[in-house]
């Protein structure tokens, strides 16, 4: 991660593997700057890094020193020779040197870079790892003598429990506000998981499947709300619904990472009856205290249905997890919303009802409310205690 990459270069720098890099020692040496960032554009003389303070400009000179850190073990330390020529726009840099008095420039003395190849390959390996012995959840009960943790799995079949139990060493993360991304996410404890947490937990499985020990946890507060758009601001990118749930006004505030999906008609329909025949229930057919109509079928223009038949929309029997299939849903932007569409967003819970930051906003989820409502959701509540289930949504992102 480049979070720990960014630690690695910091411990490196201040402490006597100083020497290493510039040939002198900490004491006699004047410390310099390090930069890290994106690379944006990248010429013979010139790398632009996108920072968090904005862009600047790396000089290569003579004197410049390449050196390629492994995504798999980010440590300066086990860095191998690099070269100029293996760095590329989109690459993670950690860059040594003296900047420039106006602080837009810095000539290079050492570049650290890591490849956005080797990133994404460390990244899937990660994703595969999650996926095969992974667990996600809700947290219903936290014992802190025994250690162990109740977490609540869902499936489009129903929902069963499972007992987790951190093993020695266990490490605990935290999502950031805002955020499911897990390079963001910082270092926490068992004391910190409540009941209501959202859970993904990497390790071993019973043979059974009743009970996991968990090398890695990682979990956040989240809440799910889903209403009506009564206003849409393109300017400011907010959305303003009404609460299905309170009838009161929400400001939702769309950012640069909101995941914005929606389901194809015919498949959420499909998905809304798994969910319905896992329930016990029967076929969504509406009621509820506040009614949801049915949306049309969305259509190619020449009145066929899509979505459903579509290669990589065919429904719960679609390859893969409901993370899988989330990541197959059509992207859409806020401009693509209107005015008395019905949609369902997850945000961190803090504590605020009139508005929240959407970290993933679904439309076309009209199904999935009405199979609630048929089956007697509770109102009141707020999100997923509120009685209604949507695919994808009340989950966390693969780290």
């Amino acid at each position: 991660m480049l979070q720990n990459l960014i630690v690695t270069v910091l411990i490196f720098l201040y402490s006597g593997a100083f020497a290493y890099v510039f040939g002198q020692t900490p004491d006699s040496a004047i410390k310099p700057s390090v930069i890290s960032g994106d690379v944006v554009t990248i010429t013979e003389k010139k790398i632009v890094v996108g920072t968090k303070t904005g862009l600047m400009d790396v000089l290569i000179t003579e004197k410049s020193v390449f050196k390629r850190v492994s995504a798999e073990n980010p440590n300066f330390a086990t860095a191998t020779p690099g070269a100029l020529t293996e760095i590329g726009v989109g690459d993670k840099l950690t860059i040594t040197g003296f900047p420039a008095a106006d602080g837009k420039s810095i000539p290079a003395r050492s570049v650290y870079f890591m490849t956005k190849s080797d990133i994404a390959a460390k990244n899937a390996k990660e994703a595969e790892q999650w996926r095969t012995r992974g667990v996600a959840g809700r947290v219903m009960n936290v014992n802190p003598q025994t250690g162990q943790i109740i977490v609540e799995t869902r499936t489009l079949m129903g929902s069963s429990n499972i007992t987790l139990t951190p093993k020695d060493k266990a490490k605990f993360l935290r999502y950031a506000p805002d955020s499911i991304r897990f390079d963001e996410a910082v270092m926490s404890s068992l004391t910190d998981l409540k009941a209501g947490d959202m859970l993904r937990a990497l390790g071993d499985k019973s043979a059974d499947g009743l009970s996991f020990a968990a090398e890695q946890i990682v979990a956040g507060a989240f809440q799910t709300v889903a209403g009506t758009v009564k206003s849409i601001d393109l300017a400011k990118n907010e959305v303003i619904i009404k609460n299905l749930q309170t009838n009161k006004d929400v400001t939702i505030a769309i950012g640069e990472t909101s995941i914005l999906k929606r389901f194809p008609t015919e498949q959420a329909e499909q998905m809304a009856r798994f969910q319905m025949m896992g329930a016990g229930g029967a076929r969504p057919s509406g009621g509820g205290a506040t009614p949801v109509k049915p949306a049309p079928a969305a259509t190619n223009g020449q009145g066929q249905a899509t979505g459903g038949g579509r290669p990589g929309f065919s429904g719960p029997r679609a390859a893969g997890g409901i993370d899988d299939m989330l990541d197959r849903l059509p992207n859409i932007k806020t401009e693509d919303l209107k005015v008395g569409d019905i949609i369902a967003l997850s945000s961190t819970k803090n504590g605020v009802a009139d508005r929240m930051k959407a970290i993933k906003l679904l439309a076309g989820v009209e199904p999935f409310l009405r199979a609630a409502q048929a089956s007697g959701g509770r109102r009141g509540q707020g999100g997923v205690d509120a009685g209604f289930s949507i695919p994808g949504l009340d989950g966390i992102s693969f780290p």
